[in-house]
């Protein structure tokens, strides 16, 4: 109970916490939209511009990242059917982000761009020995999302969220591949 009682409001209305509260949820919603926003503005500064530019390249580089990690996946699988159970679940992720990738941004992609070349794959191998396999794969893992890590930082905003969500992904990825058995 407090020593002295609490002043009679005599004035109805909202209160000063209220009040304040309001204040600071409205300044930190209006930066998070001011940050988020996608540089889709016509007229955007030369960065967006060049962001908005760097995007099919982009999404075609994690395209083909995806694809060849798929490929490592299966290489693995193939050779050493007792890690199935363990690779199927982050396989099925790793198709995910495939189709993420290949369905791709509507407003990131501009209506001229003619799609990418397909690279040319070489066949992945799995090591013969299944630890060995692991290994290789959770290092296919890291090199992936270092990369997306790396290409994100010139992604559009849709673009850069799905790169750093993947990225994101992928090192955890590495991390149950190498540490998820301890």
């Amino acid at each position: 109970m407090p020593l002295t009682p609490p002043l009679p409001r005599s004035v109805r209305g909202p209160r000063r916490r209220t009040v304040l509260t309001g204040a600071v949820t409205g300044a930190v919603s209006a930066a998070l939209l001011t940050g988020c926003s996608d540089g889709s503005a016509p007229g955007g500064t030369a960065a967006e511009r060049a962001r908005s530019a760097a995007a099919p390249r982009l999404l075609a580089a994690a395209r083909t990242g995806s694809e060849r990690l798929l490929a490592q996946y299966d290489a693995v699988i193939v050779a050493h059917p007792p890690l199935a159970g363990r690779l199927k679940p982050l396989r099925e992720q790793v198709a995910m982000h495939l189709s993420a990738f290949t369905s791709g941004p509507a407003e990131e992609l501009p209506p001229n761009a003619a799609p990418p070349a397909p690279a040319p794959q070489v066949p992945p191998h799995a090591a013969a020995d299944p630890e060995a396999a692991l290994r290789g794969l959770a290092d296919a893992e890291r090199d992936l999302a270092a990369r997306r890590g790396k290409d994100l930082l010139e992604a559009p905003g849709e673009l850069a969220r799905l790169l750093a969500s993947a990225a994101a992904a992928g090192a955890a990825h590495a991390y149950l591949l190498t540490e998820g058995k301890k």
